[in-house]
C-alpha cells in the first residue's frame, strides 16, 4: 500500500507546493485512487507514474476549492484521452452539482460515466476488488469527512500438515484454496478454503482526513489503524492569534491526539502557506515538525509534494521516494 502527496499546502499554493491531493496505490499494478484534487492536480500527476486512465475513484473530503478546483480539468483530461471506463466519485453533494456546472457551462463533455456516490449518505461504505471505504464526520466550516481505506483480499497460507493429514494432495487444487475458493475433488468431496487456509496478519488501514478542527471525533475509527494522514494547518501559537474560525487543527493538536490513540504512524499535511521549506525561511515549518515531535512518540512524517510512502505488510510506514534535493 503506497501514496504519493500531489499537494500539501492549505488554501492556497506556494511556489514549491500545489494544494491538496494524495495518490493511493493497492491492488492491480496500476490501480490507483484520488484523494482530494485542488487546482493543478492533474500538472501534478504529469510528475508522477500516475494516469487518469488507470484511476478507479475519487474520493472528495469537503467541497473547499483547495481540495475540489482540480476536478472539471482532470475529468476533461481524462476524457481528452480517450478514457471509456465509468469512474467513480465519492463525495458531498455539492461537489456533484459544481462538477456539472463546470463541465455543463464550459462546453464540454465526458466519454465515460462518472459514477456519483454520496459520502455523507447514512451508512456510507463503498469498496471494490482492493478497498473497503468508509466515511467519519469532521469538524469544519462546511461538512467534510475522513476517508478510512482498508485493504481486501490478504493472501492465504495453506494449512499443509491438515492438507496432508486429510488426503489433499499437492496440485491445482491447493492453489484454487489459496486464491480463496472452495474446490471439489475428483472423488466428490468438498474441501472449504476455510478449513484449510488462514490469514496470517492483519489488513492494512489507513485514514485519510480532511480539514478538522478536532482530532477526536476520529478516536473510534483510530482504534486499529496503521495511518493517520491528518491536517496540521499551523502551530498552535499561531493558532491561538488567528482564532477559531478557519477550524483547522495545530500540530500540537493533532500530535496530542494521535499519541493518547496510540496511532503508530502519522503524516501531517495541509500546511498555512506561511511556512516554507528553505533553509533560513520564517516561518519555516520546522516549527511544525518540532511541536508534533515534542508530544508525540509514535512514527511521525511531514508531507512534501512528490514524496511517496510505503506501509508494508510489516504495518510500518517507509518514505520510499524523497522529492528533496
Amino acid at each position: 500500500m503506497e501514496f504519493t502527496f500531489l499537494g500539501t499546502s492549505a488554501g492556497t499554493p506556494t511556489k514549491s507546493r500545489n494544494v491538496t491531493g494524495l495518490a493511493l496505490t493497492h491492488g492491480r499494478p496500476k490501480h490507483w485512487y484520488l484523494i482530494d484534487c485542488g487546482e493543478g492536480t492533474q500538472h501534478q500527476l504529469l510528475r508522477t507514474r500516475h494516469s487518469v486512465m488507470q484511476l478507479q475513484a475519487i474520493f472528495i473530503t469537503h467541497i473547499h476549492g483547495d481540495h475540489t478546483f482540480g476536478l472539471p480539468g482532470l475529468l476533461t483530461s481524462a476524457s481528452m484521452l480517450g478514457r471509456t471506463q465509468p469512474l467513480f466519485l465519492i463525495a458531498p453533494r455539492p461537489v456533484k452539482t459544481f462538477v456539472e456546472a463546470a463541465i455543463g457551462n464550459s462546453d464540454s463533455s465526458l466519454s465515460f460515466e462518472l459514477r456519483f456516490v454520496d459520502s455523507e449518505a447514512d451508512g456510507f461504505h463503498w469498496e471494490d476488488e482492493a478497498l473497503a471505504v468508509a466515511a467519519t464526520p469532521l469538524s469544519h466550516r462546511v461538512s467534510c469527512r475522513a476517508f478510512a481505506l482498508t485493504e481486501k483480499k490478504l493472501e492465504r497460507q495453506l494449512l499443509r500438515d491438515k492438507l496432508d493429514a486429510d488426503g489433499i494432495e499437492a496440485g491445482p487444487a491447493w492453489g484454487r484454496l489459496q486464491q480463496g475458493h472452495d474446490v471439489i475433488l475428483d472423488d466428490g468431496r468438498l474441501v472449504r478454503c476455510e478449513d484449510y487456509t488462514r490469514i496470517a496478519r492483519k489488513p492494512r488501514k489507513v485514514i485519510v482526513a480532511g480539514d478538522n478542527d478536532r482530532p477526536e471525533l476520529l478516536r473510534e475509527a483510530c482504534s486499529d489503524i496503521d495511518v493517520l494522514v491528518h491536517e496540521a494547518t499551523y502551530t498552535q501559537a499561531v493558532s491561538d492569534r488567528v482564532g477559531p474560525w478557519p477550524q483547522h487543527s495545530s500540530a500540537a493538536q493533532v500530535a496530542r491526539f494521535a499519541d493518547a490513540a496510540g496511532v503508530p504512524n502519522l503524516v501531517l499535511t495541509h500546511f498555512s502557506s506561511r511556512y516554507q521549506f528553505s533553509p533560513n525561511a520564517y516561518p519555516h515549518i520546522g516549527e511544525i515538525e518540532s511541536e508534533a515531535r515534542g508530544l508525540y512518540r509514535g512514527n511521525l512524517f511531514l508531507a512534501r509534494d512528490f514524496a511517496s510512502y510505503g506501509l508494508g505488510k510489516d504495518l510500518i510506514l517507509r518514505l520510499i521516494e524523497d522529492p528533496t534535493p
